[in-house]
């Protein structure tokens, strides 16, 4: 436990920065724009996180063989690996960069945005997508350094692009008066200093990671085994926020009040769930490390310190969200919109009952990943799927706001009814291998 939490903490605290960069924006675009443009910028969560999750599991995939490689100290061969997933990223690059700002006015139309915020989530959803290469520049540099032990170096990195952020956010908004697009601007532009910063530093501090001329050759058999981390891995994002995406179309129709109300509450909800993402990622290095190493007597030792981190911290958060919960949204909101805060407070109350499920989620997908079993955890994010489609179609025409309030705490349950089991079938093959 101990372990994990050394390496967990510096992780922890660079998460919290990377959600700090929305929190900043919805405040700003909230207490500075309007409602309007606050709902607007919402109803892009679950699009711009099938994106921009895709791009993160990508990375994590990639930095999963690295991680084995430095666990079984074959470094020659650990540089190899980097240098495909240099190649692969820019491939990923260009294609999601393309398609997502081809179809994204097509995306919007497809998921019955109101008419009134149209505007709002187009100009920050396609500038978003035009900096793609500035998320997949910092992951996967962040991805090779977590890799190999080092979650300290990415966390105080994002910590100097945050306060970036935080100052053009407000210089673009407030001053220059750039609406939602100059919002979209600063997250970009800080993004993109924190990946520059963190491939120097890599270059630079970490000898073993230098790569020699002829390691920069792509190797096909390499970037197929990069492949099979890297792409359910990233599909697993994908599918998980489909059905975001599904659900959200249903609140839409529920009015941009609804809406607005849903994206204060999962603002919120986001970063009290930062915890739970972080151990995920910790458990991918850490599971990555020791099958590497042949040390599959650890995994059971891990999991059982992660789980009781999880749930020590899910009552905390649930006893904390369940007081100031309404308080919290009222960041986002104005308290004349008491419609909105009285939705936002439900929804955010409902989310964080479930948390301790949500943590399992997190802990036991991330390690089979970390294992190498990429493909259940993309049946997990199909079970995730599932349940929020249902409650899109059946839930929210039944129950309305309510209904949507708990697809999520469903989606977690059947999703933790699969990973646990598939947990112990993949140990037992690595077992018998």
């Amino acid at each position: 436990m101990r372990l994990i939490l050394g390496f967990s903490l510096p992780l922890l605290l660079g998460f919290l920065m990377q959600q700090f960069y929305n929190v900043v924006s919805m405040i700003v675009v909230g207490r500075f724009i309007g409602v309007e443009a606050f709902a607007g910028v919402g109803v892009t969560g679950g699009i711009n996180f099938m994106t921009i999750g895709l791009c993160v599991g990508l990375c994590s995939g990639l930095a999963i063989p690295v991680a084995q490689k430095f666990g079984a100290g074959d470094y020659e061969m650990m540089r190899r690996f980097i240098a495909n997933g240099v190649w692969l990223s820019i491939i990923f690059t260009i294609i999601l960069t393309a398609l997502t700002v081809i179809f994204c006015e097509a995306i919007l139309t497809a998921m019955r945005t109101p008419a009134d915020i149209y505007e709002h989530s187009y100009s920050y959803m396609l500038i978003l997508f035009c900096g793609i290469p500035t998320v997949f520049l910092y992951n996967f540099a962040a991805g090779i350094m977590r890799s190999i032990g080092d979650s300290k170096t990415p966390m105080k990195i994002l910590m100097v692009s945050t306060v970036i952020h935080l100052l053009l956010s407000f210089l673009f908004v407030v001053f220059i008066d750039g609406g939602t697009a100059g919002v979209a601007y600063s997250t970009n532009i800080s993004q993109l200093i924190s990946g520059l910063l963190c491939l120097i530093i890599l270059i630079r501090k970490f000898p073993i990671l230098r790569l020699k001329k002829d390691e920069w050759r792509w190797q096909s058999d390499l970037a197929k085994t990069s492949c099979k981390m890297a792409i359910p891995m990233g599909i697993q994002y994908s599918i998980t926020a489909i059905g975001s995406v599904i659900l959200q179309s249903a609140v839409n129709t529920l009015g941009s009040a609804a809406a607005a109300s849903v994206a204060a509450a999962i603002r919120v909800s986001v970063f009290f769930s930062v915890p739970f993402e972080t151990l995920g990622n910790a458990m991918t290095t850490y599971a990555g490390q020791n099958v590497g190493a042949g040390r599959l007597d650890r995994l059971d030792a891990g999991l059982k310190a992660s789980v009781t981190l999880a749930c020590l911290y899910s009552i905390a958060a649930y006893a904390i969200i369940f007081v100031f919960g309404r308080n919290m949204t009222m960041i986002f909101v104005d308290p004349s919109e008491a419609y909105v805060l009285d939705n936002a407070t439900l929804y955010l109350r409902i989310m964080a009952a479930f948390y301790i499920p949500l943590a399992l989620v997190n802990i036991y997908r991330f390690m089979i990943q970390g294992m190498g079993y990429g493909m259940l955890a993309i049946i997990a994010g199909v079970c995730e799927l599932i349940a929020r489609t249902m409650a899109a179609f059946i839930l929210v025409p039944l129950f309305g706001f309510v209904g949507a309030a708990f697809a999520s705490p469903l989606a977690w349950l059947l999703a933790d009814m699969f990973l646990i089991p598939a947990y112990h079938y993949c140990k037992r093959q690595l077992t018998e291998k």
